[in-house]
């Protein structure tokens, strides 16, 4: 079975579209297309309780991003200052680029 493609990629600017954290922006730090999932900075903070180790020696409360379902979040377009959706577009050199569908603006 082939992965599912995922429509943002690793560095995007994101809004989240959907759930608790609806609003808010940022950047796709990783993404997960076997699962069809990213993690946005500051979006999703999840406290996860960890026991001390060599690299952690204090151990305790750490808070940190937790993945979100991708049909959630939309690439956010700089130029109209609000959240769109992605077209593709092949350039007069023949390379294929992704475009923003309310202002047309290159996103790559």
């Amino acid at each position: 079975m082939a992965t599912p493609k995922i429509h943002v990629k690793k560095g995007d600017t994101v809004m989240v579209i959907t759930g608790k954290d609806a609003g808010k922006k940022g950047k796709v730090l990783s993404v997960e297309p076997s699962k069809g999932r990213v993690i946005v900075e500051g979006v999703n903070i999840v406290k996860r309780h960890t026991r001390p180790t060599q690299k952690l020696p204090q151990g305790g409360i750490i808070e940190q991003e937790a993945p979100v379902a991708s049909s959630n979040v939309m690439i956010f377009c700089n130029k109209c200052n609000q959240p769109s959706r992605i077209g593709k577009q092949i350039l007069a050199d023949g390379k294929k680029t992704r475009i923003c569908k309310k202002c047309g603006e290159v996103l790559d």
